[in-house]
């Protein structure tokens, strides 16, 4: 397994302070593998084995401490007597109340606590009241291309880059080479964080039009979402659905992170709008449960692009400016950029409607045209980039 430095990096400044550390990410994203780096970043520093505390509460030996008061007890008689002691919490979604646990032990104990969780909650508001906002937390996705490459050092970037699009970047798949073996994996996990995450823990009856609304979602990445299309998508599938269980469907579906919205900006009117966001599912080998990824490339390049803005800390919209659209609005810090993707821009005609939707920005803020191509198109000082060069940054 490779070291996943990006994150390291931005724990680091935090580890041995007074802020609980959650890493929030999909199941299987790699969250327990970071978990397990930052206890070895701990011991090269000194730290006794004897002060680290760890508990995963995926494992069915230590349901007990599922328990808040068991879980509190157990805790508090592990403590270091003379040291610090440093507590990592597993899937801690998984144990009732444990937030009142380690805010007991931040407030009380000489200890540093990390956590990681499976649920969109361990990244709301919600939390931070509960926390007494004494936390950070770190969003953790399945491997970037660039891990991808880092992993696979001896591939070809083009031949790596078809595996990606076609499997994903989930790190427990990367050890197969067989794709009946990747698929065989990824059909588990699809089954893992629908069947367990969201039909077990919401009580969910019509599991068959669940997963017929899923795929749905899945089969029309990157494009405006339209409650009435996904109604009368399913009554010709033969399912009815009401517009109340259809949002709490997608309220569900994000909770567990396998899917993300991307709300509409309004560009000339710097405003967000509040209809016909995009949806984009978290990591591409989970679409491959349902769909040929290779046969709907432009909507996978733009799910890819998608989620390397927001491992690179951006907040992105989809842009709006007059009747066109662009891709993606990233801002951070109060800075913009702004990313069109394509496939290939083959034709004049093709590189004029890429490159043209940003004559009416009026603003100096980077342009950028992402695409297959080889060739550098850039122009009028717009920036084009081929895909690949952009995630390997």
């Amino acid at each position: 397994m490779i070291t996943r430095k990006a994150y390291l990096n931005k724990i680091k400044p935090y580890m041995d302070t007074n802020l609980i550390k959650i890493l929030v990410g999909i199941r299987r994203s790699g969250k327990t593998t970071l978990m397990k780096q930052i206890m070895t970043l701990l011991q090269e520093k000194g730290i006794k084995k004897t002060q680290i505390i760890y508990l995963n509460f995926e494992d069915f030996s230590i349901r007990a401490y599922k328990n808040p008061d068991k879980l509190s007890d157990y805790l508090n008689a592990r403590l270091s007597k003379k040291d610090r002691s440093y507590i990592f919490l597993d899937e801690v979604q998984e144990v009732r109340h444990f937030e009142k646990v380690v805010n007991s032990l931040n407030a009380t104990e000489d200890v540093d606590i990390y956590l990681t969780g499976s649920n969109s909650k361990l990244l709301s508001s919600e939390l931070s009241t509960l926390l007494s906002g004494r936390y950070i937390s770190f969003q953790i996705f399945p491997f970037s291309f660039k891990e991808m490459k880092t992993y696979h050092s001896l591939k070809d970037n083009d031949e790596l880059f078809d595996m990606y699009i076609a499997y994903g970047g989930f790190p427990v798949i990367q050890y197969f080479e067989n794709g009946d073996e990747k698929q065989s994996i990824l059909n588990d996990l699809y089954d893992s964080v629908v069947i367990k995450d969201i039909v077990q823990r919401h009580s969910v009856k019509n599991v068959d039009t669940l997963s017929k609304y899923i795929s749905y979602l899945f089969n029309t990445v990157s494009n405006q979402f339209s409650a009435q299309n996904i109604v009368k998508f399913l009554k010709n599938e033969g399912k009815t659905i009401g517009k109340e269980t259809l949002y709490n469907y997608i309220k569900y579906a994000e909770e567990v992170l396998l899917i993300y919205s991307a709300k509409r900006y309004n560009i000339n009117g710097k405003r967000l709008l509040s209809t016909n966001e995009k949806y984009f599912v978290n990591d591409q080998g989970m679409r491959a449960t349902r769909f040929n990824n290779k046969q709907d490339i432009e909507k996978i390049l733009e799910n890819i692009v998608y989620f390397e803005l927001l491992r690179k800390g951006y907040e992105v919209y989809v842009g709006e400016v007059g009747d066109k659209e662009i891709d993606f609005i990233a801002i951070k810090n109060g800075e913009k950029e702004y990313y069109q993707v394509a496939y290939v821009m083959e034709t004049p005609e093709t590189r004029s409607r890429e490159f043209d939707v940003y004559k009416n920005v009026q603003d100096s803020y980077p342009k950028y045209v992402l695409s297959m191509d080889k060739m550098n198109f850039s122009q009028s000082g717009i920036i084009h980039m081929n895909i690949i060069d952009f995630l390997l940054q």
